[in-house]
């Protein structure tokens, strides 16, 4: 597999190889020690998720405070997505920047994103299917949300009419998170990976 660092610090895109005949396909869509060797340290895997959304549906922006966070192995694994990252760590050098990866059941790519940063994706077919990774167990208290449509963002999702949770819908703006002090800390997201990376 390929592993690629995104524009973003603490984000990768994960190309796997395909193998395939007339019988069908094999591919490792995940691998421990290569994604551990690119990071710095193994993806600590405490739960699986599934989501499986209509054309044109919009999920995110969502992130986890920090410690712990929550990083994510995100893949689809039926019909194609475009996956965003947006850069929410106060002080970051690409703080408000986002990157978009096509994930497909084509390329069968996956991103990986590490504790801090905050994650999105449009449906870009029907029934499409994202299977999640994920570092930590949901914790409602701790689990936020940032205004998808937010115009400081500015994300091209590929939507005319995006569908939004109501939760979504009624997220607060990156600059109200940020005023409130409720983003995550550049620093301390750093310090957590290196704490990691020491075990």
């Amino acid at each position: 597999m390929k592993i690629r660092q995104l524009s973003i610090g603490g984000a990768w895109e994960i190309t796997p190889v395909l193998h395939g005949d007339p019988r069908g396909l094999f591919t490792e869509f995940y691998r421990f020690d290569h994604l551990a060797a690119e990071v710095g340290h193994p993806l600590r895997l405490a739960q699986g998720n599934l989501s499986v959304s209509a054309r044109g549906v919009v999920r995110g922006i969502h992130f986890a405070d920090v410690p712990p966070g929550q990083a994510k192995y995100v893949m689809c694994t039926r019909g194609a997505v475009l996956d965003v990252i947006v850069d929410i760590r106060v002080g970051s050098p690409t703080f408000g920047r986002w990157e978009g990866v096509q994930l497909d059941d084509v390329d069968r790519r996956a991103v990986y994103l590490s504790e801090g940063l905050g994650h999105g994706f449009c449906a870009l077919s029907d029934d499409a299917t994202l299977t999640y990774l994920v570092s930590e167990t949901y914790n409602p208290t701790g689990e936020h949300g940032i205004h998808p449509l937010d115009p400081d963002l500015a994300i091209a999702w590929p939507a005319e009419e995006p569908q939004l949770s109501a939760r979504d819908a009624a997220a607060p703006t990156l600059a109200q998170l940020r005023e409130e002090g409720r983003l995550p800390d550049y620093s301390t997201c750093q310090g957590y990976t290196e704490s990691l990376r020491s075990q």
